[in-house]
């Protein structure tokens, strides 16, 4: 290949989440805003509401369903693994609009996700844009999932914003999440998942019961409850394993279990965090191991398919220059400026959260991975992966059962 014929990917063209009318972001406010309560109005005069893009069925009682790493794509794809969720695909694809799919928002990733769900904003505005993120004005990488190491100051410095679960509690409904015991006193939880009542189950099928129970015991109720054993399943044998399928099948029990216990005025919503991909060895670059790569590179956050790069001082031009040479016909490669211009952590990106956002953010198009097998052993030794924009990993169910 010679220079001339080097054509990198625009980051212009890269998928932007539907930040406002159909992303994670916009499910609690709109089911906040039909429970009445305040701050979720049509007109957005809060600036909590979602637009106008997401459109779902009144009821009193509402349970979010969340299934780690249940990608819209794979699902549509193993309708013999899940029949009662690929029913209720089906039903979503004929009545038209989104046909039962939106999107996660950028990364891709758990944090990010459950933190744009439980808040009900984009992830410039709540500030977990990233698996590892640098902490501002130090050479520390945060993990955001695991709140390691834990940034100064209380986990409510690093997200200020009150969740759609508190304020539904502030106005009288009754909120809820039911979950693992194990998540219930972390700083994920107590920022992006935190109001009303925390229970913790064992099992799935103690959680779908609990939360019907729960559905059921007050006129107004908002239930939230968890499964995260897929998404355990993807990272270690992949998508394409039958250790995933048979996951995906207890995943499809657990949704018909809790469907059918739902109690008059509900309504339940079924959707996931992130989608995810396999990648193979051999498409794969680890960055511990290309000096190309680390020139100039102080701290590589993110992970393996949406990576923010924090360059030494006075270097980002040329990691940018460098990545983009190197990377730019297999991912989109932004600037700072350039992703957050281009809406990418969605319209807002707060102050506190800019220096969060790598020098450079570098978004898997084609099946890549940028690992750093040294640095993050676990991550890189994971067979499915995820947090690029690409819409196996972006585009995510939102499937709803409806009882009257």
């Amino acid at each position: 290949m010679t220079h001339t014929d080097f054509r990198p990917l625009d980051p212009a063209d890269a998928p932007v989440p539907a930040y406002g009318s159909g992303s994670l972001a916009d499910l609690l406010p709109m089911v906040a805003r039909g429970l009445g309560v305040p701050g979720y109005e049509p007109d957005g005069s809060h600036g909590h509401g979602p637009g106008p893009g997401l459109d779902l069925v009144p009821a009193d009682r509402v349970c979010v369903f969340l299934v780690d790493g249940m990608g819209w794509e794979l699902l549509r794809d193993h309708p013999d693994e899940a029949p009662f969720l690929a029913s209720l695909l089906a039903e979503a694809a004929a009545a038209g609009g989104a046909g039962g799919r939106i999107t996660a928002g950028f990364p891709a990733t758990t944090a990010t996700s459950l933190a744009s769900v439980g808040t009900g904003l984009p992830p410039g505005r709540h500030g977990l844009a990233g698996y590892t993120v640098a902490v501002p004005g130090t050479d520390h990488l945060m993990n955001q999932l695991r709140w390691q190491p834990a940034p100064p100051g209380s986990p409510a410095e690093w997200q200020p914003h009150a969740t759609v679960f508190q304020r539904a509690h502030a106005a009288g409904v009754a909120a809820c999440q039911v979950s693992l015991p194990a998540f219930e006193h972390t700083p994920l939880t107590k920022v992006a998942l935190s109001g009303g009542t925390f229970l913790g189950r064992l099992t799935g099928e103690e959680r779908m019961d609990l939360a019907a129970e729960r559905l059921a015991a007050a006129d107004r109720s908002l239930v939230y409850t968890y499964y995260s054993e897929l998404d355990a399943m993807g990272h270690r044998h992949g998508v394409d394993s039958d250790a995933w399928r048979g996951r995906l099948m207890v995943v499809d029990r657990l949704a018909q279990r809790l469907a059918e216990q739902l109690p008059p005025r509900s309504a339940l919503h079924i959707t996931a965090d992130h989608g995810m991909v396999d990648i193979p060895e051999e498409q794969r670059i680890d960055f511990d191991e290309d000096w190309e790569l680390g020139a100039g590179v102080r701290l590589l956050g993110g992970e393996a398919r949406a990576r923010h790069v924090y360059a030494v001082p006075g270097a980002a031009r040329d990691v940018a220059a460098v990545w983009s040479e190197v990377l730019g016909e297999q991912m989109w490669v932004a600037t700072r400026d350039q992703a957050i211009d281009l809406g990418w952590f969605g319209p807002v990106v707060e102050s506190r959260v800019r220096e969060r956002i790598g020098d450079v953010v570098a978004v898997a198009h084609d099946d890549i991975a940028i690992t750093a097998t040294r640095r993050e052993p676990g991550e890189s030794a994971m067979i499915g992966l995820h947090g690029s924009m690409v819409p196996a990993e972006q585009l995510v169910p939102l499937l709803t059962v409806h009882r009257p």
